[in-house]
């Protein structure tokens, strides 16, 4: 039960009152974002309150990183937003439970483990770019319907008490840590400003001019859709993609949290926890979701490191929806915002701008384009997925121009060509550039002690170079392949045939 909870860890001591104030905190912020989540899918907004209740607790009881809360999410409604609109509700459900078993199949398959491919510079810009989406998003607090039901900035006294709310709220979260620490400074931040609305009655929005929360408990429902081929075809490839961006961004999330709190989380059985909670959630009336960076963020700041967090405004937010929807409806949009804006500058890696000139320009550029990518199409996945594929190609394209070839010409007339540098797909041709067939003498050694073969690129160029000697009836020998290289070739012999030189020196060597 220890293990499994993680609430009595005996290892570490846990702060049981930070923990239930966080969660508390947690759970006030989960409010607006989840109804907000929800309208954007089209969408009730009870669907995003359930799969904030639902999927924040069982990630919080069985999820990979302790203090991590996951929720309903804007990347998620992005997505489904188009199929809501086209076959309604019921299909939603259906692709939350199917994007929740590929979830659970990636980490029965240990696919986590690939987050790690992602470099820091794309860290950057996806945090970055998440930042500045952050504080965009609270720019709609400072906007009001107009006369012809079109969004208008506000002006005069409304802006003025906004402004100051926000401002308040802002200086107490920034300034009471420097007091003292006994209580989270945002979750005080949310009560005086309440108070001071309630107490001095000011006219300002509130969350229930957002829409009611008003709700029981999350219903069992099965997915109202016929079981049949059709509709898997219509849901795969939503479900697919759900269930790809909320691994990414959850295990991206579980990354920055794991360095904040300088400890690791478990990628895998975060996937798991990530596709259990979506096949609930879909069978509970729940739209979806994975993990939530701001509300994480704000989770860790207040010093929370347990599951009990979690699992505690999970649970606080079920219970706004049963029995406190009134008073939480009372709370002022600004304490929020002014929350939301202090999380966004702590996300910020400020880091990041002080590298400018000091680490790689391929590197900072790299982290521009990530952040460019979230905060013009608010997609966090394609945003990494965008910067790992450019990192990737630029690391290619750098180990590529390293292949080079030392040559020589022993007593007995044989030339040696000793390869440093990877032979993959993007070097075959400055390798094929190194030989000079024509003039080379009868017999050739390529001594591959300082290289490897990558692919099939590599060993198709093996041929090619074989292929050009036999052609002047030169003889052309391999030397010092690795164990690697040499089941390549060996899975690869029937369309190349090249003569390995066996050393007996250097494979005694391998062994030891």
């Amino acid at each position: 039960m220890t293990s499994l909870l993680n609430l009595f860890e005996r290892t570490r001591h846990i702060n049981y009152l930070t923990e239930v104030l966080s969660g508390l905190t947690v759970a006030l912020a989960l409010v607006p974002e989840a109804i907000a989540f929800a309208l954007i899918a089209g969408l009730s907004p009870l669907t995003g309150l359930y799969a904030a209740f639902s999927i924040g607790l069982i990630t919080s009881i069985f999820g990979g990183r302790p203090g991590m809360i996951s929720g309903a999410t804007g990347a998620v409604a992005v997505v489904i937003v188009s199929l809501a609109q086209s076959h309604g509700v019921e299909y939603i459900f259906a692709t939350v439970v199917l994007a929740g078993l590929i979830q659970m199949l990636a980490g029965v398959l240990k696919l986590g483990k690939f987050i790690r491919l992602v470099p820091h510079s794309v860290m950057f810009g996806f945090v970055n770019g998440l930042a500045i989406v952050i504080f965009m998003a609270q720019l709609a607090s400072f906007q009001v319907a107009g006369s012809n039901g079109e969004p208008s900035w506000m002006v005069g006294e409304q802006l003025n008490v906004m402004l100051g709310l926000v401002g308040l709220t802002m200086l107490i979260i920034w300034g009471l840590p420097k007091l003292t620490k006994a209580v989270p400074a945002s979750l005080t931040a949310i009560l005086v400003c309440t108070a001071i609305v309630l107490g001095l009655d000011i006219d300002t929005r509130s969350v229930g001019d957002i829409s009611s929360i008003q709700g029981g408990f999350p219903p069992f429902h099965i997915p109202a859709v016929p079981f049949t081929l059709e509709t898997l075809n219509i849901i795969f490839p939503y479900a697919f993609i759900v269930a790809g961006v909320g691994l990414i961004e959850s295990l991206l999330t579980l990354n920055l949290i794991d360095e904040i709190t300088e400890t690791r989380g478990k990628s895998n059985k975060e996937a798991l926890a990530q596709g259990l909670a979506n096949v609930v959630t879909g069978f509970f009336s729940g739209m979806g979701g994975c993990a939530m960076i701001g509300q994480s963020l704000i989770n860790i700041s207040s010093g929370a490191r347990a599951r009990l967090s979690g699992i505690v405004a999970s649970v606080m937010l079920l219970v706004f929806i049963m029995f406190g929807a009134d008073y939480i409806e009372k709370m002022p949009i600004a304490a929020l915002t002014g929350l939301m804006i202090m999380v966004a500058i702590g996300t910020f890696e400020w880091a990041s701008i002080r590298a400018i000139g000091r680490m790689p320009t391929r590197d900072n550029l790299i982290g521009f384009l990530v952040a460019g990518v979230t905060v013009l199409l608010h997609n966090l996945a394609l945003a990494v997925l965008v910067g790992v594929i450019i990192s990737a190609l630029v690391f290619a394209w750098e180990n590529a121009k390293r292949i080079r070839a030392r040559k020589y010409v022993d007593e007995d007339g044989t030339k040696h060509y000793e390869i440093y540098g990877p032979l993959f797909f993007g070097s075959v041709q400055a390798f094929a550039e190194k030989f000079d067939v024509a003039e080379d003498p009868d017999v050739v050694i390529i001594d591959f002690a300082e290289s490897r073969v990558n692919d099939m690129s590599g060993i198709e160029a093996l041929n090619k170079i074989t292929e050009r000697y036999l052609r002047v009836g030169k003889e052309l020998h391999l030397r010092h392949l690795s164990p690697d290289c040499l089941k390549l070739l060996k899975n690869a012999e029937k369309i190349i045939d090249v003569n390995i030189i066996e050393d007996p020196t250097y494979k005694v060597a391998v062994e030891i």
